[in-house]
């Protein structure tokens, strides 16, 4: 393939990363491309795994050798040849761990900016030293406030919430905080040898006893005796006593188990630092004033009251360094608010802010940064944006590629496909059939493909079909609500129906949606039981499958074990599982590849040199069920388990409900790590579906159709409201505008986000809704009541 230096393409020959079926595309540079697809169809395949890596790949050349090293790279995508390919910068949907330090402006870089201002044209106190940038940062040593250690809250408990039922005594559980099983038993017997009544009711002990065994800081160690049980020979032991305070703390701070985390969290009281006053800061850098006002203070104002304090003190009487650092203050601010965020500020954490948020300041910062040449690949940037948002994602990516840049863009949103200068449709369905580009062009030209299900939603847009709303058969209600920016909000949810959440992003949709997920009790009238259903991870290891997250493993293990095959050997049923030793293959701990580590170059996996890949060893595979092993059944689809599996009714109710939610043409043995978000969701749907529905349940979705296309959307739907046909009740955020006109009653929030917003402006069934005046969503629900033409309203 000879290619012009000029060539305005790029071009793709031979792909075959994951599902690609040996995939040929000519895709232009200089342009908005979208790469549509049913879920799972190869597009992302196409973008990330082919046209990124690859790109970083060569990147990666570039550089020295001992550098390359140090950072981590990707794999080269198996892909014949691709010319005509710039460099890449990947945007993708991943929100890193949540962390309270994370904030606006760590994400941002603002936060540095601001510090470099105070240290450099701040008004020190007569005689301070010049401080610097570093001592501006809670998340410093040099600048953290020692009390809080740069949190700006303290949190301490009290003997009401340790012990909250005095009248137990310390054998009965008195002390509520203290862990269970074990480790409670052992802080009990350790008290009763250090010579303590744990018999007694808690009132009754002496005060002095009650203040120690709650707040000491000591940690004696003593020798102690168990109490004989019958059949159990139990040795003295040395234990070691730790205050219930302490307990608590240490559990809270360091626990990596939200579990955990959240259950010492209801032992403690949060309040301000009361030596820094919740700034965050050592009391030297505190005294720092920039305007009139400290750094902490400059931080907690909304973006467009800092421009505006910062735009007035780069005046005339301003140093020039000053002037230098706010002026670029105010204009990367302004990009930051041009995307609709001007509401927040710098100090506010990461994890309070919706996806949608988060995505945008990440766009924000890219679009400052000026990069020219580039192609930026994005994964989905409408995710979790409210129709009027998406507005001004779309006039982001129109100023990157005016700036001389290419904007890959995978995505499912229909407003965004349209938008764009050339449109790559791969599919026709997913897994193993998909992987072909059924269209790469024009997206107008897209009508004339028959087999592409994309075209469908694009070009045949018909009126919401007329529907009777369902009745409630109760109301659950939960508020006041006082939580980020829900001020006082009462909200009553609909039993028995479908309830769609909507608001622009950041208006307090899931805000509102966790109040009532802490404020069920199981008690509401018809509703019974509670479930909640996100997309986070079913795993975050490839030992984590879609077999073992449903329990489908359980019963195929069990079946190899019925075999005679298994039964001659002596074999159980853990002998067939890769987790453990026994069956699995150790070269590679049951992984099916080794790592192998090629020093300058990415490291690569390979198939295990002795199972090849099965994961099992040899002993193991010669058992077969209906003549495949283990290996052989993991590796097939859904769709063929089914067959395989059709009449054992443990294993076909599993298949049915993944057939249902439609994920057929995933692998049994595919690795959770390898499943997106919306795929993550379907599966935890499916195992729900599975079981026996006996009591009334209440579902509860954090915006159920991101990263899914219009086609899955549709199954995804079906299901949901056959939840509600049976008796249960379904509760979603959402902002894709098909799916609330089929809800029987919709809550809008805002009007707007952040401060602006937050309250209920509209609720009632869809057509009510999409008459209200002062809410944001009505034009967009009345559009798609009617079926009409993406206008703006």
């Amino acid at each position: 393939m000879h290619a012009s230096p000029h060539d305005p393409y790029v071009r793709v020959r031979g792909a075959r990363e994951h599902n690609l079926a040996g995939v040929d595309v000519d895709i232009p540079r200089d342009a908005l491309v979208v790469f549509t697809g049913v879920s799972g169809s190869g597009k992302s395949s196409l973008a990330f795994g082919t046209l990124y890596a690859e790109a970083q790949r060569r990147y990666f050349e570039s550089v020295a050798p001992y550098a390359r090293r140090l950072i981590h790279q990707v794999g080269a995508p198996s892909v014949g040849e691709i010319t005509g390919l710039p460099p890449a910068v990947s945007l993708e949907q991943r929100r890193s761990s949540p962390n309270v330090r994370s904030s606006v402006g760590t994400v941002t870089t603002l936060s540095n900016s601001l510090r470099m201002l105070f240290s450099r044209a701040g008004r020190y106190p007569e005689g301070a030293e010049r401080l610097d940038s570093d001592a501006f940062s809670p998340n410093t040593a040099a600048g953290a406030c020692p009390s809080c250690h740069g949190l700006g809250r303290i949190h301490e408990t009290s003997e009401e919430l340790l012990v909250p039922d005095p009248g137990l005594s310390i054998r009965q559980g008195a002390v509520a905080a203290w862990p269970g099983a074990w480790q409670g038993k052992n802080l009990r017997d350790v008290l009763d040898a250090l010579g303590y009544d744990v018999d007694r009711p808690w009132r009754e002990l002496d005060a002095k006893d009650r203040e120690w065994i709650l707040f000491t800081d000591e940690q004696p160690v003593v020798t102690v005796h168990p109490v004989r049980e019958a059949g159990r020979i139990q040795r003295p032991y040395q234990g070691t006593y730790t205050g219930a305070r302490r307990l608590v703390l240490r559990t809270f701070s360091d626990s990596r188990s939200p579990a955990l985390r959240a259950k010492a969290e209801r032992f403690l009281t949060s309040a301000p630092c009361p030596v820094c006053g919740g700034g965050r800061l050592r009391p030297e850098a505190l005294a720092v004033t920039f305007a009139g006002r400290t750094v902490a203070e400059l931080a907690a104002l909304p973006l467009t009251a800092l421009a505006g304090v910062l735009a007035t003190a780069a005046g005339a009487d301003a140093t020039e360094t000053a002037r230098v650092l706010t002026e670029d203050l105010v204009a990367r601010i302004g990009t930051v608010t041009e995307l609709g965020l001007g509401y927040l500020s710098l100090d506010r954490a990461t994890p309070t802010l919706s996806n949608g948020e988060l995505q945008r300041l990440r766009l924000a910062t890219q679009l400052r940064s000026g990069l020219f040449g580039v192609v930026y690949v994005l994964d989905e940037p409408s995710a979790g944006l409210h129709p009027a948002d998406t507005e001004a994602l779309l006039v982001v990516l129109d100023r990157l590629r005016s700036a001389g840049n290419s904007v890959f863009v995978v995505e499912h949103h229909l407003d965004v496909v349209r938008h764009a200068d050339w449109l790559v449709d791969v599919g026709p369905g997913a897994g193993v059939h998909g992987g072909r580009v059924l269209h790469s062009g024009p997206p107008r030209e897209l009508a004339g493909v028959e087999e592409s299900v994309t075209r469908r939603f694009l070009f045949d847009r018909e009126p919401a079909p007329a529907r009777t709303a369902r009745e409630p058969a109760g109301w659950l209600r939960t508020g006041p609500v006082t939580r980020h920016n829900l001020r006082g909000v009462d909200a009553a949810f609909p039993l028995g129906v479908f309830t769609a959440v909507t608001g622009v992003s950041g208006s307090g949709k899931s805000t509102l949606v966790d109040a009532l997920v802490d404020a069920f009790t199981g008690q509401g009238e018809g509703s019974g039981r509670l479930v909640t259903v996100d997309q986070r991870p079913i795993g975050r290891t490839p030992r984590s499958n879609l077999a073992t997250y449903t329990g489908l493993f359980d019963v195929v293990r069990r079946l190899f074990a019925e075999t005679e095959e298994a039964k001659g050997y002596g074999y159980k049923a853990g002998r067939f599982s890769f987790n453990v030793p026994g069956g699995r293959c150790e070269t590679c701990q049951g992984e099916g590849f080794v790592s192998v580590e090629l020093l300058f170059l990415p490291s690569t996996y390979a198939p295990c040199p002795d199972c090849h890949g099965a994961r099992y060893n040899p002993e193991t595979l010669r058992v077969r069920l209906r003549g495949r092993t283990v290996a052989e059944v993991l590796d097939l689809t859904v769709e063929s388990a089914a067959a395989f599996f059709e009449d054992v009714p443990a294993a076909a109710r599993s298949l049915r409900a993944l057939l249902d939610v439609g994920l057929g043409y995933l692998r049994l043995g595919q690795p959770a790590t390898e499943l997106s978000g919306g795929e993550a969701q379907r599966v935890k749907l499916a195992s729900e579906l599975q079981r026996p529905h006996r009591s009334p349940t209440l579902y509860v979705l954090d915006e159920p159709t991101t990263g899914l296309h219009p086609a899955d959307v549709e199954v995804l739907m079906r299901q949901l409201h056959g939840l509600v046909d049976a008796g249960h009740s379904v509760v979603v955020v959402e902002h894709d505008m098909d799916v609330v006109t089929t809800a029987d009653w919709v809550i809008d929030l805002g009007p707007n986000g952040g401060d602006r917003g937050g309250r209920i402006v509209a609720e009632g069934p869809p057509e009510r809704v999409a008459g209200a005046a002062g809410s944001r969503t009505a034009p967009y629900l009345a559009r798609a009541l009617s079926g009409g033409a993406p206008d703006r309203p």
